[in-house]
């Protein structure tokens, strides 16, 4: 099987030759970009350079699958939001959205007619029009998109829609609304682009940041709407612990859900059947980027034996993360 035939086979709840490895979130490291010969910022600014990062993923790690972009303000500088230089010290790293946010709590946000011709987008497009004349139908290519929730917070300022999550939760309807629609906007301009599997990141709806019932009340309602609208299969992925909300999660009917190894695989299982496919791995922080990679092999497998089908790294890849370390996932997965 080449790389896209194995993942769309677990995908369909077929038999693989072995277990996919890739990641739902970004995988560019510094190794790789020296590799390739590509750098931040270009990387997240340029398409050419974007997509010869994201296709080091496939050709210089090994995983099965490629994956742009690699920060998290596309959609919202599309909307309005001043994106900040992700450089510290000497070292470039990953943009984040700086303040002041362009909306307050009590105002009525809107939706720009030109969306996709805002910011960086056309650069990303093209970032994906590269990659599917580079791998074809040889690698899937994944387009990730934020979370409604999560653009809702770029809006309003992570505080303020945090407070309001809280003690009035219904004025956040409206920033929902505009987050559900950049997302999909995006997710189908992708998906026409040549994206096969979309990836949906919506940290901020973690139970380690707002209220379960919260989730259940008013986000759970816009993520459903929006994997319904993509054509392609969609991955859920929440940062943190998420065994309060998993079960809600499968609700929302993705391809595949990535959990962090904070959560309880097994517990996953329980709650959203035995039809849905699970992909994660070992800590991204705490064991990809500082330990070594025989611990990472270990970790990887116990996190096979609690029920994952896919190996992932379990969030973001920090930038710094050593090249061995992720070679050890891959050579775990050729091992199943």
């Amino acid at each position: 099987m080449n790389a896209k035939e194995r993942v769309m086979a677990v995908i369909n709840h077929q038999k693989p030759d072995r277990m996919p490895c890739f990641g739902a979130n970004s995988t560019v490291t510094y190794d790789q970009m020296e590799a390739v010969g590509a750098y931040w910022p270009e990387g997240h600014e340029k398409g050419e350079a974007m997509a010869k990062q994201a296709l080091a993923a496939y050709t210089v790690v090994g995983f099965d699958a490629v994956r742009v972009p690699f920060c998290q303000t596309f959609e919202a500088v599309a909307l309005g939001c001043i994106r900040k230089s992700g450089k510290i010290r000497d070292s470039e790293g990953i943009p984040g959205i700086d303040h002041p946010p362009p909306y307050k709590l009590d105002d009525t946000p809107e939706f720009p007619g030109d969306f996709l011709s805002r910011g960086y987008i056309p650069e990303l497009l093209k970032a994906i029009e590269i990659l599917k004349r580079e791998v074809g139908d040889e690698v899937p290519i994944v387009g990730g998109i934020i979370g409604p929730l999560t653009i809702a917070g770029s809006l309003l300022g992570s505080v303020p829609l945090l407070k309001a999550t809280y003690k009035a939760p219904e004025k956040i309807v409206p920033f929902l609304d505009i987050g559900e629609k950049a997302g999909t906007a995006l997710a189908n301009a992708m998906i026409e682009a040549g994206a096969d599997i979309i990836s949906i990141e919506d940290m901020t709806a973690s139970p380690e940041l707002i209220a379960p019932k919260t989730y259940r009340d008013y986000e759970l309602e816009y993520q459903r709407r929006q994997i319904e609208s993509i054509s392609v299969p969609a991955i859920l992925h929440i940062c943190g612990n998420v065994d309060k909300i998993v079960e809600w999660m499968g609700q929302t009917s993705p391809a595949i859900l990535s959990l962090e190894p904070k959560a309880d695989t097994r517990l996953a299982r329980q709650k959203c059947g035995p039809n849905m496919i699970f992909m994660g791995g070992v800590d991204t922080a705490t064991t990809l980027f500082m330990k070594d990679a025989e611990t990472v092999k270990k970790g990887c497998e116990e996190l096979i034996e609690d029920g994952v089908q896919i190996l992932a790294p379990g969030c973001a890849v920090a930038p710094g993360t050593p090249m061995d370390n992720l070679k050890a996932m891959v050579e775990v997965a050729k091992a199943h």
